[in-house]
């Protein structure tokens, strides 16, 4: 179900930010409202020194959870995990935030933020690849 409000749309964790992770525990546990499962078509997730990293790859899959942020927080979670992800708004950070369309458990897709590799990270990887070819971080 798409979020009411086009800016405050859900964030699609697939790492350390899912449920039982170490960065979830320390960012998102008590800030949220809903966890539902979901999975990012068109993204191959990579393995780095810890934790992963998504990059635009057709015909692969990542899968995940999408996070449904407490609307009374919203900005102030949203803003932590841009922090911690090093997301800065030039795009030289250690990942980028993009609005994608993640495919709910039901079938339907629905926009969400994602975290992607950035620019110098998603060229390291593209080669050298660390592939995580079922594109589950928990079954790696």
């Amino acid at each position: 179900m798409p979020a009411a409000d086009p800016d405050r749309l859900p964030v699609f964790v697939y790492g350390t930010l899912r449920p039982g992770g170490r960065n979830h525990r320390a960012h998102l546990a008590g800030r949220t409202t809903a966890v539902r499962p979901g999975t990012l078509p068109g993204a191959a997730l990579h393995d780095g020194p810890g934790y992963p990293y998504l990059v635009a790859c057709p015909g692969r899959s990542v899968h995940g959870e999408l996070v449904t942020l407490d609307p009374a927080r919203y900005a102030e979670v949203l803003a932590a995990l841009d922090h911690l992800e090093d997301c800065r708004p030039d795009g030289s950070g250690e990942y980028v935030r993009r609005r994608l369309e993640v495919t709910g458990a039901g079938g339907e897709p629905e926009p969400a933020w994602v975290y992607l590799a950035g620019a110098a990270v998603e060229a390291a990887l593209r080669e050298r690849p660390a592939l995580i070819a079922s594109g589950d971080w928990l079954r790696r």
